[in-house]
């Protein structure tokens, strides 16, 4: 089910329905793009209209962020669950192991890139990948990795990218891929290597999840989560303001959402 969050273009699906959707994507060799949706990420759509076109033009648009699901539940929408990227991550990478798929990584340091490809083959010993590939590359080069991609026949693409540089990438690129299922996954490798803790699943229940990277590299995330943060609730106070009293909603600077995509 798609709907539209405060102008943003989000689906409202389990982690099963995801799931089924990328399985027939690999299954029917038909491309599908799929981006997680974060209050970060929300907060820069607003301020950046091609980030917000990229997102607006994926063909599923999961809830990642706690933040989303209670700020979609409070206008009243239909928001029983969110389908973080790292989860989902795991659980494509055990259907891979299953049904012989073969994922391709893109994106992270050289170091973190291997450690997570090995720590993946540990767990499951069948998987077969396509390629790897770090994320340290030029614009330039840009033409030669999506060849690499091209002709490594991956049923899957995983981008271990910032955003919005893995969102401009799929944005320049996606139709040259040639490949059925592409997710971004942020910094996922690094979790998937060990380099960076996940937090606690208390934490994750609570929606503190920013407040644990906080505290695990404080130089580099405070001022980001204190910034988007405080942007996200003043926006979305305004919203259930004005729907209690029955205005109507203020127009976005995102694009409307998209009707023929495969979450509508």
């Amino acid at each position: 089910m798609r709907a539209s969050f405060l102008g943003c273009p989000i689906d409202i699906l389990t982690m099963a329905d995801t799931i089924e959707l990328a399985r027939q994507a690999m299954h029917s060799q038909q491309r599908v793009q799929h981006v997680a949706l974060n209050v970060a990420k929300f907060v820069n759509m607003r301020f950046d209209p091609v980030l917000a076109a990229d997102v607006a033009n994926s063909d599923v648009i999961s809830i990642d962020g706690m933040g989303i699901v209670w700020g979609a539940r409070a206008l009243g929408l239909p928001v029983k669950t969110r389908v973080t990227g790292i989860d989902l991550l795991n659980e494509l990478l055990t259907v891979c192991a299953k049904e012989g798929f073969k994922p391709y990584f893109l994106g992270a340091k050289p170091d973190v890139l291997q450690q997570a490809a090995r720590h993946v083959r540990d767990k499951h010993p069948s998987i077969t990948f396509a390629g790897l590939r770090d994320g340290y590359f030029t614009r330039e080069q840009e033409a030669d990795v999506v060849r690499e991609i091209r002709s490594s026949c991956a049923d899957c693409l995983f981008i271990g990218m910032p955003t919005p540089r893995k969102e401009r990438f799929l944005g320049s690129h996606r139709d040259a891929l040639s490949v059925p299922f592409i997710m971004g996954v942020g910094g996922s490798f690094d979790i998937l290597a060990g380099a960076v803790r996940r937090a606690p699943v208390r934490l994750q229940h609570l929606g503190l999840e920013w407040l644990y990277r906080v505290y695990q590299e404080p130089g580099r995330m405070w001022w980001r989560y204190a910034k988007t943060n405080t942007l996200f609730a003043g926006v979305l106070a305004q919203a259930i303001v004005r729907q209690s009293l029955g205005i109507a909603p203020r127009a976005s600077s995102s694009p409307p959402p998209e009707t023929g995509r495969i979450g509508g």
